[in-house]
């Protein structure tokens, strides 16, 4: 392999997180991307997004989505205007296949925001109805044997639960029985762990699979285009480069547990030595086994830079 080949680099959208008004109203106001790409969204829904994510009291809810992916696209284009990004791969784990659709040119940036708030409502109707019970949990510093005893307890007791997630290392995202989360966060931390948050709506487990099929139905009215740049699955890490695969792949995360090491696996089989992480990603980033492996460019919303935003608004 040349210099050349190995020095590739892939840019990732992350999965989403708690995403509030407080937190990252003022990027959407003040950056000139984000504008930019606001207008757009506004457009495709015929409604204020800003307006109705700054009523929305839900971390998931309709426009606190597509307000995430309005800004992860908008550090997508600042990546590429400011850094001269040019990635060679594209990944988007969970949530972060909506911004992959479009950056790849799967899906017009203004077909994914009418994608994402439908699914939203959608799963938002789901479980309402379905596994109503049902959480997703996740877990870090947990070591394999102590988690195998902590999944032989469920078993004995004949509880149910469904792997969500392989993030890293000991860190897992697990759907389990509400009634049973307080015990599972017990159990690991006497197992040396430590439990960070517990996701509502749960995600990305088998059991979902009859709200995979309602999906398909809210895809049937959208015609998915060849992706320009090859895409990593976030399930296995396959690279694909067809309309058909790409559908696939944005239905898989329903049923299908995210694999973030079968991703950093490929990239770095396929050379990729730098990753850009553009979108509030409190996440990705800052996993061991992609700091392990890459050059890592986060281009998001920090903390810090909320801050000099806040900042910056006092100032005028």
């Amino acid at each position: 392999m040349t210099a050349s080949e190995q020095a590739r680099t892939a840019i990732v959208f992350p999965g989403m997180g708690p995403s509030r008004f407080s937190e990252v109203g003022k990027f959407l106001m003040l950056d000139p991307y984000a504008r930019r790409r606001l207008a757009e969204a506004d457009e495709a829904l015929g409604t204020s997004v800003f307006d109705n994510f700054r009523e929305a009291t839900e971390d998931y809810s309709e426009f606190s989505q597509v307000a995430f992916l309005v800004n992860s696209m908008a550090l997508a284009d600042k990546a590429e205007e400011t850094l001269g990004i040019s990635p060679d791969f594209c990944v988007g784990p969970s949530f972060g296949q909506k911004a992959a659709a479009a950056y790849v040119g799967s899906l017009s940036f203004a077909e994914v925001v009418r994608l994402t708030a439908e699914l939203a409502l959608l799963e938002e109707d789901f479980f309402r109805r379905e596994h109503t019970d049902v959480i997703t949990h996740s877990f870090v510093r947990t070591p394999e044997e102590r988690l195998r005893e902590i999944l032989a307890d469920f078993d004995e007791r004949g509880e149910w639960y469904e792997f969500s997630g392989y993030l890293d290392n000991g860190f897992h995202m697990l759907s389990v029985r509400e009634k049973e989360l307080d015990g599972l966060k017990q159990a690991i931390s006497r197992a040396g762990g430590y439990s960070m948050y517990s996701m509502r709506p749960p995600v990305h487990a088998p059991a979902f699979r009859a709200l995979r099929r309602e999906a398909e139905e809210v895809f049937a009215a959208y015609e998915l285009a060849d992706p320009k740049l090859p895409v990593v699955t976030d399930q296995d890490g396959t690279v694909i480069n067809s309309a058909s695969e790409m559908r696939t792949m944005m239905l898989d995360t329903f049923d299908r547990p995210i694999n973030w090491p079968d991703v950093v696996a490929t990239l770095k089989g396929a050379g990729v030595t730098k990753v850009c992480v553009t979108g509030p990603d409190n996440l990705f980033h800052r996993l061991d086994c992609t700091k392990d492996n890459f050059e890592v460019v986060a281009v998001g919303l920090t903390k810090r830079s909320r801050e000099r935003e806040r900042d910056r608004s006092r100032a005028r």
